[in-house]
C-alpha cells in the first residue's frame, strides 16, 4: 500500500513516516519545506534503516518530493507516476498569530490548497484520506471535556481554515459516499521520538509552547514569554490537552486501518483527556531538565482560549486507541531531543 503524506517532513509528519515505514507501507512525502527541514526525513531514514529517495520515477519505499499542495501540476505528476492508495493530509500554515494578521494568506494556502488536493485525488480515483484537523475548531467551547459533538466555534482564521476544510470533506462524502475519510481533531502535540533524532524544530521563532521552553532551558533564549496570566484557570495561565507526538502518529495509523475497511466518514478527537496549564508544563520541564525556566508575562494573544481538553472516549471506541504518555514523559522526550540537536 502506498501513502502520500502532505507536509510529511514536519513535526507530526516525520513521526507518522516512522510508523508507516516500520509497518511496511510505501510512502511519498510532499512538502514545500517552508516550516520544516529535509534533514528530518534523513533522520527518519536512519531510524527505520530505509533509504530516502528523491526520484519520483523510481518505485521505492520512501520518496520525497519538494512541492506545494497549491501546485496542481506537481500533484498530478505524483499521482500519475504512482498508484496512491491513500493520503494523509498534514500540509498547511499553522501559526494562530500569523493567521490573525494575514488571514488571506492562510485561506489561500490551507483551504484552497486542500481543495486542490481533493480535486486531484478525485481525478485519479484515490478516495481514502486522513485529514489532520485541530481542536481549534471548537474555539472557546464552554463544555469540558470537549467531545466530537461539542459546538464548533473557532476564534481565529487558522481554526476557521480547519473547519472549512472539514466542511469540504463532509460535502465531498455527501455527494459521493464511496470516499473513505477520517477527520482527526488533535489537541496539542509535544514530545519527540525516543531516538532523539526527530522532534519539533520550527524554522523561525517558535509559536508553540514546548519548543519555546526548550530554547530557554537550553540557553538559546533568555526568557520564556507567557501570553497572559489572567485566564480563568487554577494558576491564571491557559490550559491545554498536551499529547505525545508518537501517540498522535499511532492514532493516524489506527484511523487508516479503520477507514480502509469500508467507505465512511469518521470524526475523532485525539487527546489525553487531561488539561495542563502553561505553568504545569514549565514545572515539568524544570524537573526533567534540571534547569530553571526564566519567564515573563505579556498580554494574551488574540484568538487564544482559556481551557481546552478532550473527551477521548470515542477514539477508544472507534479506533481502539488511547494515549499512553503522561506529561513528564512528554517533557522528557522533548528535552532529550533538544539535547541531541
Amino acid at each position: 500500500m502506498k501513502i502520500l503524506i502532505t507536509g510529511g517532513s514536519g513535526y507530526i509528519g516525520s513521526h507518522i513516516c516512522v510508523e508507516l515505514l516500520t509497518l511496511g507501507f510505501k510512502i511519498i512525502v510532499a512538502d514545500n519545506l517552508i516550516n520544516s527541514h529535509v534533514k528530518a526525513l534523513h533522520n527518519v531514514s536512519e531510524i527505520t534503516n530505509i533509504n530516502l529517495n528523491f526520484d519520483l520515477n523510481i518505485d521505492d519505499y520512501f520518496t520525497f518530493i519538494k512541492t506545494d499542495i497549491c501546485d496542481k501540476n506537481s500533484l498530478e505528476k505524483i499521482f500519475a507516476s504512482h498508484h496512491i492508495d491513500a493520503v494523509i493530509h498534514l500540509a498547511g500554515l499553522k501559526s494562530v498569530k500569523e493567521s490573525v494578521t494575514n488571514p488571506e494568506k492562510y485561506h489561500l494556502n490551507n483551504v484552497d490548497g486542500s481543495i486542490n488536493l481533493f480535486n486531484v485525488m478525485a481525478q485519479f480515483n484515490c478516495k481514502t484520506i486522513i485529514f489532520s484537523s485541530s481542536a481549534t475548531v471548537y474555539g472557546s467551547s464552554v463544555e469540558m471535556p470537549i467531545s466530537e459533538n461539542s459546538p464548533l466555534c473557532p476564534t481565529n482564521p487558522y481554526g476557521e481554515n480547519k473547519k472549512t476544510i472539514e466542511d469540504v470533506l463532509k460535502n465531498l462524502y455527501n455527494l459521493d459516499n464511496s470516499w473513505h475519510i477520517a477527520i482527526l481533531r488533535f489537541f496539542n502535540p509535544i514530545g519527540a521520538h525516543k531516538s532523539g533524532l526527530i522532534g519539533e524544530c520550527p524554522v523561525d521563532i517558535p509559536n508553540n509552547l514546548m519548543p519555546y521552553i526548550m530554547k530557554v532551558a537550553s540557553g538559546e533564549l533568555n526568557v520564556l514569554n507567557i501570553f497572559g496570566d489572567d485566564y480563568n484557570t487554577h494558576d491564571g495561565t491557559g490550559i491545554r490537552d498536551y499529547i505525545h507526538v508518537d501517540d498522535l502518529a499511532s492514532g493516524h495509523i489506527k484511523a487508516l486501518n479503520v477507514i480502509r475497511e469500508k467507505s465512511q466518514l469518521i470524526i475523532v478527537n485525539l487527546g489525553t483527556g487531561t488539561g495542563y496549564s502553561v505553568f504545569d508544563v514549565v514545572r515539568a520541564v524544570e524537573k526533567v531538565s534540571n534547569q530553571k525556566i526564566i519567564y515573563q508575562v505579556s498580554k494574551r494573544r488574540e484568538g487564544d482560549v482559556d481551557i481546552s481538553y478532550s473527551d477521548p472516549s470515542y477514539a477508544k471506541e472507534v479506533l481502539k486507541w488511547e494515549a499512553k504518555y503522561n506529561l513528564e514523559a512528554m517533557c522528557y522526550d522533548s528535552w532529550n531531543y533538544k539535547l541531541k540537536n
